[in-house]
């Protein structure tokens, strides 16, 4: 059976009027009160039965915030994102945090008010907090997953499958992982599925520390992929595959015939490299267009029950994957 309103009210500790408010009249409830009742909503399955919303009113400012512009993975989240803004007659402002919670902290707070809403992708800081420092600006959260609010992620489930299916048929039975950054949820998402797929196949994993989520970080990590003696690693990101690719060429050791790697994200980049590197394709320009989709609804106040959209990844095989050699099976 469907929750019920007053259901949600209990679950949330507010009183029944308070959560009509939330669907009904959000703009009279404090920013805490109001995430607390759609978490509550969300939870419980709860659905307001809502007529269809008109369209969203057009125009307007809103935000997007990104830990590094110069990662092509942002660059292309960016550049999707100003395409739905411009047809929605919207300004897009862009804030770059490199990968800095402080400065993420203060974007956030300096934004809060003065842009319509607020998209963040990938970012640092823990969901509570997020939302704590957009205070009453909607927002949306991009590889980030959280309650009572409405997020979009990448689902590295399928990618990461093909991946380590594709790997363990070519006869790796020894794999490594290198991780990005500690605050990464998306690094935690992916590190959990590949640690699972692993034991599920029977492989061992290892699990290298954490790096800066660049071609600088990979290079960094060649040496322990090849010193823990695993013959194919899945790195966070292409970036960081690239530096493995190029970190392990500079110790004697080439892909894909000493190491098979395995990048994430399928930047432009990945095709064009010597050897082509096999890489998990992810969403990133979907990813951008409706995260502005979702924010057009809040900042039109149409609250609907927060949703969390998960966009599949799909391997994508080329140059740096191959059999295993039996000399270093």
């Amino acid at each position: 059976m469907a929750a019920t309103l007053t259901e949600v009210a209990k679950h949330a500790e507010v009183a029944l009027s308070t959560a009509s408010r939330a669907f009904s009249e959000p703009g009279r409830l404090g920013a805490d009160t109001l995430r607390k009742v759609l978490a509550a909503a969300q939870e419980l399955g709860y659905d307001p039965g809502r007529t269809r919303h008109p369209a969203p009113p057009r125009g307007g400012t809103v935000a997007v915030v990104v830990p590094d512009i110069a990662n092509p993975v942002f660059g292309a989240f960016v550049k999707a994102a100003q395409a739905e803004g411009w047809h929605r007659s919207q300004t897009v402002l862009l804030a770059d945090t490199a990968f800095d919670p402080d400065r993420e902290r203060d974007v956030l707070a300096h934004l809060r008010g003065r842009a319509d809403g607020i998209v963040v992708c990938s970012p640092r800081l823990d969901a509570a907090e997020l939302l704590a420092l957009c205070g009453r600006t909607p927002a949306v959260l991009v590889n980030r997953a959280a309650t009572g609010v409405d997020c979009v992620l990448s689902d590295a489930t399928d990618g990461l499958r093909q991946a380590v299916d594709y790997l363990t048929a070519l006869g790796h039975r020894h794999l490594a992982y290198v991780q990005g950054s500690a605050r990464s949820w998306s690094n935690a998402h992916r590190l959990g599925i590949v640690t699972a797929l692993a034991e599920q196949a029977g492989a061992r994993l290892d699990v290298l520390g954490h790096q800066a989520e660049t071609v600088a970080g990979g290079t960094a990590a060649a040496a322990g992929v090849l010193a823990a003696g695993a013959t194919a690693v899945i790195a966070h990101n292409d970036l960081v595959a690239l530096g493995v690719v190029s970190g392990a060429r500079a110790l004697g050791v080439h892909a894909p015939d000493g190491l098979s790697v395995v990048g994430f994200d399928d930047i432009p980049l990945a095709e064009i490299t010597h050897p082509a590197l096999t890489s998990i394709a992810a969403p990133i320009e979907r990813a951008g267009a409706v995260s502005l989709e979702l924010l057009g609804r809040a900042v039109a106040g149409q609250r609907t029950l927060p949703r969390t959209l998960r966009l599949p990844t799909q391997l994508v095989v080329r140059g740096t994957t191959g059999p295993v050699r039996e000399e270093t099976a």
